[in-house]
């Protein structure tokens, strides 16, 4: 997000005055909301794969539940381009304990 200060805008007891570039902002709140999905998309494929290695999971649940995933990721990608955002954009830096979406 890019923010700049106009010095000649502050006198004392005034605000200052914050320039923000919408454009900016609008691909940093996307890269956020996209950041949350991508981690439950992750998430839900985990589960479903700790389902089918359990058993009790019928050939044609398998087989939806591949699809769904599937379709899932396709529209991850779709909104990634659609923001200008790339895998790595949503990764966030969790400092000692590493990436946000660890990519298998």
């Amino acid at each position: 997000m890019s923010i700049e200060r106009r010095p000649d805008d502050h006198t004392p007891g005034q605000h200052r005055r914050l320039e923000v570039d919408e454009e900016s902002v609008r691909k940093s709140l996307a890269g956020l909301v996209l950041t949350i999905v991508e981690l439950l998309r992750q998430l839900m494929e985990r589960q479903a794969l700790r389902r089918v290695d359990q058993g009790g999971v019928s050939d044609e649940q398998i087989e939806k539940l591949g699809l769904t995933l599937m379709a899932l990721e396709k529209n991850m990608e779709e909104l990634r381009e659609h923001f200008g955002l790339t895998e790595d954009d949503l990764n966030l830096d969790l400092g000692p304990l590493g990436p946000l979406l660890p990519r298998d």
